[in-house]
């Protein structure tokens, strides 16, 4: 009887340790969906979120970085994103003027030539150059790729890789589309590389944001640079992710034309990063 009930036991923890292994690893498509539920639990626990803008009405502050504010709101009956540069008290006005124009324009010009590159980036709908605004696409069925890989990480089961790889490569892909396009992103960082997905769609798709700081160069040295960026960006804010971003290395190698030129110059970035680091 004891041997019976020693099995049985056993028997159950063998069951719970199966159980434990078999995690499944979340899809785009949960996490987005999570994130929707959450924001709505929020909601109806009364946290509301900042008021709307009296500059902007119908439009609420849902972000602010260094160089713009985000809103959120309708434009012609479309969810949006009004992206606002503001302007520096430290620069001469007339030069701060200037400077913060120059960049909205600049930024919505390169975001037409990556779609017309091909590239997914989020639709412009209007640019008010006299406020300095710019009206885009909401993307409600997305998440950041940085939230998927932290979430994917996060449940700690051993074939996340596997889960990952294919979204690298598909950014691999997307990076050497612009860079043949001599499009540099320069803020490249896993929280402006987006993971759209709705009920209908059965994989996922990679939208790149924020040209803010973009620019159009034939140049290897700074479509390295770039690549350079993101590698820092992703290294630090995914501990042990370096085979990830090898395989995003290897998809951009296989698709673009000019990846030769690029990765030496990105190793030559390297070197220089390195010895900078070395020196303080």
């Amino acid at each position: 009887m004891a041997a019976k009930m020693e099995d049985s036991t056993r028997g159950s923890g063998d069951s719970s340790v199966s159980s434990s292994n078999m995690t499944e690893i979340p899809t785009v498509a949960q996490i987005i969906e999570r994130q929707a539920a959450s924001s709505e639990s929020s909601a109806a626990g009364g946290e509301t979120g900042p008021p709307g803008s009296l500059h902007h009405p119908g439009f609420a502050l849902f972000k602010q970085g260094a160089e713009a504010r985000l809103y959120r709101g309708t434009f012609l009956g479309r969810p949006t994103v009004l992206k606002e540069r503001f302007s520096k008290k430290y620069r001469h006005p007339r030069l701060d003027e200037k400077l913060t124009t120059k960049r909205t324009q600049g930024e919505a010009r390169t975001v037409a030539r990556a779609r017309k590159a091909g590239i997914p980036t989020p639709c412009i709908y209007f640019v008010n150059y006299q406020s300095n605004c710019i009206y885009m696409e909401d993307l409600r069925c997305a998440t950041t790729s940085r939230d998927y890989i932290v979430a994917v990480q996060s449940v700690g089961a051993g074939d996340s890789f596997r889960a990952l790889q294919p979204i690298m490569d598909k950014i691999g892909k997307i990076l050497a589309t612009m860079h043949d396009g001599d499009i540099i992103h320069g803020d490249l960082t896993t929280s402006n590389i987006m993971l759209k997905q709705d009920a209908s769609a059965t994989d996922p798709e990679v939208v790149l944001i924020d040209f803010g700081l973009s620019s159009v160069s034939q140049l290897a040295e700074d479509k390295g640079v770039d690549l350079y960026v993101l590698e820092k960006a992703f290294l630090s804010t995914h501990p042990n992710t370096e085979t990830l971003f090898r395989v995003i290395l290897k998809s951009y190698t296989k698709h673009s034309r000019k990846s030769k030129d690029v990765i030496k110059k990105l190793d030559e970035v390297r070197l220089r990063g390195r010895k900078r680091t070395m020196v303080g």
